[in-house]
């Protein structure tokens, strides 16, 4: 049987993000799949997790939408180029709107969509949902990098 695998743990099962890395025992280890036009995560908070009793930090939050948007952005780049492996991404600006509390006792999932894109960049427009609400949104830039600059090859 195929078992579907992240694209993290496809593209980068070596990488110790805090956020996104598959090989960092103590990070969140988002796990994004591609879900026709969107990119979806499904995650579990810790009560480590949490601001104050049963609400998910805001800090967290930013987390995961700076990895899991990034991945959007580096999957969208790669196919619009053909590429066999994404590029290295970085979040060159995001904003995070908190729209309400996030409940740290239940799971949410985090979506995100490329809006635009040219060269080496994406525009992704995400949202973090739990018990069946948006509590935040995140809008950002994501470039790819070149030769140099400390993230290539970083998976």
């Amino acid at each position: 049987m195929d078992v579907e695998k992240s694209l993290q743990d496809r593209y980068a099962p070596s990488t110790r993000c805090f956020g996104c890395g598959p090989a960092n025992p103590d990070g969140l280890r988002i796990k994004s799949f591609v879900r026709g036009e969107e990119v979806v995560a499904e995650w579990v908070p810790a009560r480590r997790h949490e601001a104050f009793d049963g609400v998910l930090n805001g800090g967290v939050i930013g987390t995961l939408f700076d990895c899991h948007c990034n991945w959007t952005a580096a999957r969208h780049l790669m196919e619009a180029s053909g590429a066999e492996r994404p590029p290295c991404t970085v979040t060159a600006e995001y904003r995070v709107v908190l729209k309400r509390p996030t409940p740290s006792t239940d799971p949410v999932t985090v979506r995100a969509r490329v809006v635009e894109a040219a060269g080496d960049r994406a525009v992704v427009e995400g949202t973090l949902e739990a018990r069946g609400g948006i509590t935040a949104t995140c809008r950002g830039i994501f470039v790819a990098v070149r030769e140099g600059h400390p993230a290539f090859h970083r998976w």
